[in-house]
């Protein structure tokens, strides 16, 4: 009889144990000192381009010791933007709950097939109870909703052109037009593109002053465009535009698609799980309505980068649009109470998604992210209204969800007293990241500059905001 040796691959428990705590410990350091901690490094570019050339290389012929890899993977990490701190406020930021990380562990360790149901079935119905409730408790969609998880809003995003595309037009997707507002989130156009749908026939509407789609100049373009033999087919509304937090006229948006028999979709990445709260449901009513929803739970649920999620009015919409088979498949059982999310999806390999959001509900329970929210709404309210009350500072929208935008107000009318404002602009988002402490971003709104706070992770709390205010203030004084 053969003796297998020991493999190196293959640690045994002890080993496992250790490396497993090395981590976790490592982990814990990092989390617990987050707010001490800069929201981006000052180190000069050579220094970040020597680190990062040091990781271009391939692996070694014999093994490294684990505890040396480690140190190098947390050098590598302080080597970037703080995304899982309190004090950044620019673009959309996450967080990354612990418990979530925990989950992933566990899902990956034991490495269970998540597209084919047969695979691991309660797993499977595990992801299919947080689709249902993402579907029909947080959205308001009908029971027998479903959906699946994505790696993000984008992939959501472009499976739900490819199911609109699949369901209103075929096979002769040539003459298909989409209509998006111009503060939708540019991976709609670019899911359009990889669906096959012409860019030419992206119709991009314009919004109103509260930077809403005017939904009147869409039912004219889509009134035309049908006169002229073009075939429309999708209209896409924003709960939560990634700018400033803007929601579309979703009520008015999903009758306007029921009238011109339009697939309605709403991108909620950012404002979808806002309706755990009263503002939230209050402002987003209307969502109920879509034939399609993108949410993102690694940003109003705060888990770590890489969950994203597509729901459905009708899944078998959805199905029809992704099913495909193969030979090498003919063993593999299937269920008529659960759903192979191969046939949902895009991807075939993948791994169960449902523990990294399952978990983290069951254990916190949604009172804590409910209250969590509630006190987001609450800090962007704290600073609109404080940012208002800057002499020299113009805030020309009140937030919706939690991100405000501003800019240095004109002195006086006029092109050139604009351009100056807008200089200034860029000044004070730089003195506001100068120290690293803290970072906002800018965007352009009709041509203007304007700078961006989003309050969004769930560490940063009051003080946190009222230390940025307080770098703006002290900014916009010496501007």
């Amino acid at each position: 009889m053969k003796i297998h040796r020991a493999s190196p691959l293959e640690p045994d428990r002890a080993t496992m144990v250790d490396m497993a705590d090395l981590v976790t410990q490592q982990v814990a350091t990092f989390l617990t000192t987050l707010d001490s901690r800069p929201t981006h490094d000052r180190t000069v570019p050579e220094v970040e381009e020597k680190l990062a050339e040091s990781f271009l290389s391939g692996p070694p012929e014999n093994g490294t010791p684990f505890a040396s890899l480690m140190d190098r993977l947390g050098t590598a990490a302080e080597s970037a933007i703080e995304s899982a701190g309190p004090r950044l406020m620019a673009a959309l930021p996450g967080g990354g709950l612990y418990s979530s990380a925990l989950a992933e562990f566990f899902t990956r360790a034991l490495n269970r097939y998540g597209t084919l149901a047969a695979a691991a079935p309660a797993l499977t119905a595990l992801e299919e109870g947080v689709l249902r409730w993402m579907a029909q408790d947080v959205c308001g969609l009908p029971p027998g909703s479903s959906g699946v998880l994505t790696t993000g809003g984008s992939m959501a995003n472009l499976s739900a052109v490819v199911t609109a595309r699949h369901d209103r037009l075929g096979e002769d997707i040539g003459r298909g037009t989409i209509y998006v507002s111009e503060q939708a989130h540019y991976s709609v156009a670019k899911a359009a593109r990889i669906a096959g749908i012409r860019q030419q026939n992206v119709r991009v509407i314009p919004v109103a002053e509260n930077l809403r789609m005017d939904l009147g100049v869409a039912a004219e373009r889509i009134r035309a465009d049908r006169s002229a033999g073009l075939r429309p087919f999708l209209l896409v509304a924003t709960a939560g535009t990634t700018d400033t937090g803007a929601i579309d006229p979703l009520t008015d948006a999903g009758a306007l698609a029921d009238r011109e028999d339009l697939w309605f979709h709403v991108d909620a990445a950012y404002g979808g799980f806002f309706r755990l709260t009263a503002r939230g449901r209050e402002r987003t009513a209307g969502i109920e309505r879509a034939d399609s929803v993108t949410l993102d739970p690694h940003k109003a649920l705060f888990l770590p980068f890489g969950t994203g999620a597509l729901v459905v009015r009708e899944p078998a919409r959805l199905h029809a649009a992704h099913e495909g088979s193969a030979a090498a498949l003919q063993d593999v059982g299937t269920s008529d109470a659960l759903p192979d999310y191969a046939q949902r999806g895009i991807e075939l390999s993948r791994e169960n998604r449902g523990v990294r959001v399952w978990l983290p509900l069951h254990l916190h329970g949604l009172s804590a992210f409910r209250d969590a929210l509630d006190e987001k709404l609450d800090l962007a309210g704290r600073v609109h209204s404080r940012l208002s009350a800057v002499p020299h500072l113009d805030v020309p929208w009140r937030p919706e969800l939690t991100t405000v935008a501003f800019a240095v107000r004109p002195r006086r009318p006029g092109a050139t007293a604009r351009r100056d404002a807008d200089a200034a602009t860029r000044r004070l988002l730089d003195r506001i990241n100068s120290d690293g402490r803290a970072m906002v971003h800018s965007t352009t709104i009709a041509g203007r500059q304007l700078i961006r706070i989003c309050v969004l992770a769930h560490r940063t709390h009051r003080e946190h905001v009222d230390e940025v205010l307080d770098a703006i203030t002290a900014g916009t004084a010496e501007l």
